[in-house]
């Protein structure tokens, strides 16, 4: 292989994916936040492939979507086997003439690495007319088996049609190959169906290449998981877990500290920097940046959110999307933070919803504020100035600003901007009727008396 750029990458994505028992393609459910599919395409995008053709059945309508034109599709209808999936992609890459791999979309976890050993074996000495990623589980169960002496293949074998001898090999078929376009569609034309299953079988290419005399070879990844298929949310579940458990490890051994590791739950793209504090049930969502000594307290839900140096969050707070947090903002509990800015050291300790808002450097917001963001049709800006402090059980109704060093009384309903340095008291003038509890007491437990009479 001259370049990478002289790739092409072949995804079938064509199974009915009827275990899941869901309305939503099977490659399109999500690991981390990102759907499998997704996370296949990012290792894929490190080899610059040249072109990229997703093999679909049912559901293509929502592969095409989630795709965006970044792949070709290709229609395996009806679907009679592996080898006849592959060959649907035989006019997408029409006139290519550079190295073909062979992935799976519900196969998700393949690294970058791997697949350039792949490709690096197909282009060895002996030229093998295709390369096989193999596999050694601890439980062989009915994979296909992969028969070789060192790393050269002498038979590709299905479980079904496999002696007990050759069921005794414990080298498996993960289903992914390395072959030249040269070399693909010919050999798929020449598979047959003669098989338990009555199937075409892409692992027939192999056996079909040995019997031309040619050399085929198997590369081995050490690492089974790398490998292991996607058919039913119980195998999806276990994938997440064992994803998880993974970056777990690599947020500590990066320097955060995960109080109870299991309870913390990482999206595909979460940052975390040095001397995070992170205690137990946490869950990350997608797009969240925290920088060196953070503390986030137990119970958080954090999403869409960029935390600075110092900041503190929790117990039982959310950030949603849009969310920023700067140096030493602290939002405690029970508060909700929505496309929302928080200023150096500005403060919303309890109770409180900030949405769509601006909040000044050093601003403290009282107990049981809410920023009122929506009239039902659109969505409006608060904007709150640096010093300010906001008092308890305040509605500050968008859009509306607040000047810096302004206090705003507890219990006020603000409508209008206040100025710098200005106290805004927006409530009814307290009524005090004196004697009036103490006649409507007497008179209910008269007539309660009278009732029980």
């Amino acid at each position: 292989m001259s370049a990478e750029s002289d790739l092409a990458v072949i995804v079938l994505a064509a199974g009915k994916g009827t275990r899941m028992k869901s309305d939503l393609h099977k490659v399109l459910h999500p690991i981390a936040g990102r759907p499998m599919l997704e996370h296949l395409l990012a290792s894929v995008a490190a080899l610059a492939p040249a072109r990229q053709v997703v093999v679909v059945g049912s559901g293509r309508d929502q592969l095409e979507t989630a795709l965006n034109g970044r792949a070709s599709l290709a229609v395996q209808d009806p679907q009679l086997g592996t080898a006849h999936a592959v060959q649907q992609a035989e006019s997408a890459l029409a006139g290519f003439a550079g190295d073909v791999l062979i992935l799976y979309g519900d196969v998700p976890f393949v690294a970058a690495d791997t697949m350039r050993a792949m490709l690096e074996r197909l282009h060895d000495a002996d030229e093998p007319a295709v390369v096989v990623l193999g596999f050694t589980p601890d439980d062989a169960l009915q994979y296909g088996r992969v028969i070789a002496v060192g790393d050269r293949i002498v038979k590709m074998v299905e479980y079904k049609d496999a002696d007990p001898e050759e069921r005794a090999c414990n080298l498996c078929n993960s289903g992914l190959m390395a072959v030249r376009a040269a070399d693909l569609f010919a050999l798929l034309a020449r598979v047959g169906n003669d098989n338990a299953q009555g199937e075409y079988y892409l692992p027939d290419v192999v056996n079909i290449a040995l019997g031309d005399g040619r050399v085929c070879a198997v590369v081995t990844t050490e690492d089974p998981d790398e490998v292991a298929g996607i058919n039913s949310r119980a195998e999806l579940a276990e994938a997440e877990g064992r994803w998880q458990q993974r970056r777990r490890r690599a947020a500590m051994d990066d320097g955060a500290t995960l109080v109870a590791p299991e309870t913390v739950w990482f999206a595909w793209d979460t940052r975390l920097g040095r001397d995070v504090l992170v205690e137990p049930n946490v869950v990350f969502g997608p797009g969240v940046t925290v920088a060196d000594g953070v503390k986030i307290r137990a119970f958080c839900h954090i999403e869409g959110a960029s935390l600075a140096t110092g900041v503190e969050v929790g117990p039982y707070a959310r950030l949603r999307p849009g969310a920023v947090l700067e140096e030493k903002a602290k939002v405690g509990n029970f508060v909700e933070v929505k496309k929302a800015t928080m200023g150096k050291g500005a403060k919303a300790n309890h109770l409180s919803y900030i949405g769509d808002a601006e909040v000044g450097a050093g601003a403290n917001i009282g107990a049981g504020t809410i920023t009122c963001n929506y009239d039902g049709y659109f969505k409006y800006k608060t904007v709150i100035g640096e010093r300010a402090f906001i008092g308890s059980n305040s509605s500050l109704i968008a859009p509306v600003k607040i000047g810096a060093d302004a206090i705003v009384g507890a219990g006020s309903a603000v409508t209008r901007d206040v100025g710098a340095g200005e106290l805004r008291i927006v409530r009814a003038e307290q009524l005090v009727k004196p004697g009036w509890a103490d006649r409507f007491h007497d008179a209910m437990k008269k007539k309660k008396a009278e009732k029980k009479g």
